[in-house]
């Protein structure tokens, strides 16, 4: 049987990027210098392939650290968490690493900063997500306030309205964050922002690369895991951006080949914390039930890398 036609547009950035790779490698590197287990708080990025991998090597996965024992090692995930952890750990005399994507932590001092200078913090993020709950950690109870929409920024309750500032979790929708922003700034004119927009390089390049796809194709594939906020954030642009279906899923097997009845074009891309290699897996299933053309949409190049933290890198 004759395969019907297909052009693939592939998004370019998509999948890892240095964050996610940087505390993939930190476990990697904790187990090599430690040996297993080596305990991680939280799962270290929001993807089940990645987090079973890191599994099989040794790691074993817990929500808080009263789960660890003392005598062995704790990473914290890429997402960030509140000071009382590692003042937790240090007061038990772990030995802990902590594996905070560097943009993370560039907004963590932003609050502080913000804080000792007597303002108030406004949040814009997702009530729950453990970057959320990491940021507002890092200043006592109430400093924080959390807006998750336009229509929150209209009833939150500030202690002094001429003195607040604003950040906002790295992996937002960025148009979505315009809005709140300038919601903020019409009802508190003297807010502060960030120097620099808090939404991270990576996050806002997988947007984009979305939107440029999104007009050629009759469907979007968003291979990420469902607690991914950057992934969730990638499916909203794509059907934003004019796409008529658009979907996450977790790998090949999760593809819906029924709703993609009669496609002549799809879109692939993924979030920030999924391996290329179910990325090749969706594209191999394509393959296997069409005559495939693959066009590359590249929007930008990166190339940023973090470094691991020094204790990983000096000899055990």
């Amino acid at each position: 049987m004759t395969q019907s036609p297909l052009t693939l547009y592939l998004a370019a950035p998509r999948g890892f990027c240095a964050g996610v790779d940087r505390a993939i490698k930190i476990v990697e590197m904790a187990i090599e210098k430690w040996g297993a287990p080596v305990y991680v708080r939280h799962e270290i990025v929001h993807n089940k392939f990645v987090v079973d991998g890191l599994r099989d090597l040794g790691a074993v996965f817990v929500e808080e650290l009263e789960e660890c024992p003392d005598d062995r090692p704790v990473i914290f995930s890429a997402h960030g968490v509140p000071k009382a952890v590692p003042a937790a750990a240090a007061k038990r005399e772990m030995v802990y690493v902590d594996a905070t994507c560097p943009l993370v932590s560039k907004v963590h001092i932003e609050a502080q900063r913000h804080a000792d200078n007597g303002l108030q913090m406004i949040m814009i993020g997702h009530e729950g997500h453990p970057e959320t709950v990491g940021t507002m950690g890092q200043l006592p109870d109430g400093e924080v306030l959390l807006v998750e929409t336009v229509a929150d920024v209209a009833t939150v309750q500030v202690r002094d309205p001429d003195r607040l500032a604003f950040v906002t979790q790295t992996t937002l929708s960025v148009d979505d964050t315009i809005d709140i922003v300038a919601a903020l700034n019409a009802r508190f004119p003297k807010i502060v922002g960030p120097h620099k927009e808090d939404i991270c390089y990576a996050t806002t390049n997988r947007q984009e690369a979305v939107k440029a796809i999104a007009p050629k194709c009759d469907a979007i594939l968003v291979v990420g895991a469902p607690n991914s906020s950057n992934s969730k954030r990638l499916v909203e642009v794509g059907a934003r951006a004019g796409c008529p279906y658009a979907q996450l899923v977790q790998r090949a097997t999760d593809i819906d080949w029924r709703a993609l009845d009669g496609i002549a074009s799809i879109g692939i891309t993924a979030g920030a914390s999924a391996p290329e290699v179910l990325i090749n897996e969706v594209i191999d299933a394509f393959r296997a039930r069409y005559d495939v053309t693959v066009e590359l949409v590249e929007t930008a190049q990166e190339n940023v890398e973090f470094k691991v933290p020094r204790v990983l890198r000096e000899p055990a």
